[in-house]
């Protein structure tokens, strides 16, 4: 008789899935873009390959419209896989046109792992209309909850003040 086993990829649970996100942004570094000056694109490398094409074509010496010979020797290191067989030696060409700089220049930069930021978040205390702000002052506010409707969180240091009510109802 024959065993048969199949492996399958297994997500984490969702509370070491979250306790990472929440260490990835609480670990987020603010960063500066910085543009390369290289500004390539696809369709004009598409286009210069074309047109260094059509320029071989014209230097065939069996004329511009024979095939090229697929199994000509052209290039000894055609197959090599430290090559690119029309611009010689392969290099790591970026997806993106721009560079991550820390915003601290003694921060280091981040990784392609790193979790990054361009601006800070609003300040959600003070209000400021531009945004829709409307700020804290004046909510009421749970002082035994740590939550986001503590008062230590919500009035954002500045202090609160308690006021006990007493309320009588009627039984019935």
């Amino acid at each position: 008789s024959c065993t048969v086993k199949t492996c399958w990829m297994r997500l984490p649970s969702l509370r070491v899935v979250s306790d990472n996100i929440k260490d990835s942004f609480d670990g987020a570094s603010r960063v500066l873009v910085s543009n390369t000056g290289s500004v390539r694109s696809d369709n004009n490398n598409h286009h210069s390959h074309l047109h260094n094409n059509n320029r071989a074509r014209l230097n065939n010496p069996a004329g511009p419209n024979a095939r090229p010979n697929r199994f000509a020797k052209s290039n000894k290191n055609a197959n090599d896989i430290n090559t690119n067989r029309h611009n010689g030696p392969r290099h790591k060409k970026s997806r993106y046109n721009f560079h991550l700089k820390p915003y601290d220049p003694t921060h280091k930069p981040p990784g392609p792992k790193d979790l990054v930021y361009l601006e800070s978040s609003p300040n959600f205390c003070d209000p400021d209309p531009a945004l829709g702000i409307q700020g804290t002052r004046g909510r009421q506010c749970n002082d035994t909850s740590i939550g986001v409707d503590g008062c230590d969180l919500m009035c954002c240091g500045r202090g609160y003040r308690t006021q006990e009510v007493q309320v009588m109802e009627r039984c019935f």
